[in-house]
Formats: C-alpha cells, structure tokens, sequence
C-alpha cells in the first residue's frame, strides 16, 4: 500500500468527465461592429489548453460566408485602432460557412510584444516600416479576425474597407473580436497556467 501511494503522485491525474479539460479556458468571440449589418450570426469558440511551455489555441469559427478566407490575429486592443497586432495566420470556411484552426504558442497572461531599441526591418511590402520605434512591453490579450480581402468583404455585402491585416497588408475588415471583454483585461489575460 505504501508503494501504491508513493508512485501516485509522479502521475498526472486524469481528466475529470469524458471530453473535460479541467486546465482548459474557453470563451467567445463576437462581432464586430463594423460587420454587425453583413454577417450577424458570425461567431466563434475559442478553446486553449496549456502544453508544456507553450499554449494550444482551438479556433471554431460559424455563421461565416461560405469557401471564404480570413486572418486570425492576436491584438491589444479588440477595437480600431487596435493597438499593437500579431498576424497568427489563416482560417478558411467551408460550404457551411465554419472553420476551424488550431495555433500553437503562447497564449496566456504573458502574450506581449515589446522592442529594446530600433532597429533595420526589412521592406518586403509597400507599407512596410524600414525601422521600428522602440517600446516597452506591451501585453496583448485580445483576438480578431479579418476577411482576407476587400473583395471577401464586398461578397458577403460588407464595407469593402482594405487594412493591413494580413501577410500582404491588404485584408478586409474584421469580422470578429474579443470585444465582450475589457478593453485592458482581454480572454488570454484569465489563461495563466
């Protein structure tokens, strides 16, 4: 009996009910105002769960135009001007209008992005910065996501508006944010295992 409780504690301890990740946080993603008239029942589950040093990020998006892409970012802010902005990548719908991504990387209360001092930065795009201004560190706890094209835009009956978010700085608008939440208290803030 002894050895029995011993070895115990060297061993995980197993899930609560099937399918229930008691380290997991879960919440939504809602709207945005600028999308609110064009693509009202947009919506989307975020699930992330620790993984050793780094978090896993489930992305379940609906209510989308169907065989459309999008441009899933981490931001500071949910709102225009949105603050600093870090493009995790893409989410295709299919025939349904539903995607669905899941990101690796860190997810949690210490999300942030800072720069010591400037330095060159390559000009790959046509509004790229050639150097950046320095900052302290800046936590980033919000999520968005973006049409990936005007064009996307304007098939769903959408402001055809062009921003910089994605690969090529030439997206649509945001579709969906975090904006159910805190301007300075985002869902990734309450992830701190």
């Amino acid at each position: 009996m002894v050895a029995l409780s011993l070895l115990a504690p060297a061993f995980p301890l197993a899930a609560g009910p099937k399918g229930e990740d008691r380290d997991a946080h879960t919440f939504e993603m809602v709207v945005s105002a600028g999308a609110k008239s064009c693509v009202p029942d947009a919506s989307a589950t975020v699930t992330i769960r620790p993984s050793g040093p780094v978090e896993i990020m489930d992305v379940s998006l609906r209510g989308l135009p169907p065989d459309t892409g999008f441009d899933f970012f981490v931001i500071q802010v949910p709102k225009p001007n949105f603050g600093v902005a870090w493009y995790q990548g893409d989410i295709q719908t299919d025939k349904h209008g539903r995607g669905r991504a899941q990101f690796v990387g860190r997810f949690s209360v210490e999300t942030f992005a800072f720069a010591q001092g400037s330095a060159p930065a390559p000009s790959v795009f046509p509004q790229d910065a050639t150097i950046n201004p320095p900052f302290n560190p800046i936590q980033m706890y919000h999520l968005g996501l973006w049409f990936d094209s005007p064009q996307s835009a304007a098939n769903a009956k959408c402001p055809a508006t062009q921003t910089f978010f994605n690969g090529e700085h030439n997206a649509g608008l945001q579709v969906l944010n975090t904006s159910n939440f805190a301007d300075d208290h985002g869902p990734l803030r309450d992830v701190t295992n």
